[in-house]
């Protein structure tokens, strides 16, 4: 089971990030970057190694690809509108709806299966020798503190920065 689930997800990342090379549109490109990286953090969290997939989704998903999006939204030319009256509603086909619901309904089901026929029953100890969070936070809290903490001054300081610069804009100018 855990090769199919690599497989799969490995051709999700693949598939994903030739999606993005070969699209056109900014939004849906960025909508396979993150399906690409989450792609990423379940291999890594199938390679044992669960605290770079947590940082992966909390990093790159909740923080870069967030950014992105914004950048991406904030910085599209407004389409021009024929009259007020005018939506911008794009009328879906309705065997694209069914087709879609199909799809989901598959993928959901085939989650499902994974999720119910794993086995999550662990010993505490087979748990201690999987888990790499545990052992990279006490490594961090103790003899990586001084490091840990200059890079969290060097971000704060960037923050501040940031922000300095983004009040003292004047659009007179």
């Amino acid at each position: 089971m855990e090769v199919a689930a690599f497989y799969g997800f490995s051709a999700l990342a693949i598939l994903a990030a030739l999606f993005i090379l070969f699209s056109k549109n900014l939004i849906y490109g960025a909508f396979a970057l993150l399906l690409a990286f989450l792609g990423i953090a379940a291999l890594f969290v199938l390679a044992g190694a669960d605290f770079l997939g947590v940082a992966q989704i909390m990093i790159y998903v909740g923080g870069i690809l967030v950014l992105l999006m914004f950048g991406i939204m904030l910085t599209q030319r407004a389409i021009q509108q024929e009259g007020p009256s005018r939506h911008n509603r794009v009328e879906v086909p309705i065997t694209r709806k069914v087709w879609g619901f199909v799809i989901g309904i598959g993928i959901v089901g085939v989650l499902a299966k994974i999720i119910f026929s794993a086995n999550f029953r662990m010993s505490g100890d087979a748990v201690s020798r999987k888990s790499t969070i545990k052992t990279i936070g006490v490594e961090l809290m103790t003899s990586h503190l001084l490091p840990f903490e200059i890079a969290a001054i060097l971000l704060l300081v960037a923050l501040i920065g940031a922000a300095y610069l983004a009040l003292n804009r004047n659009p007179a100018q």
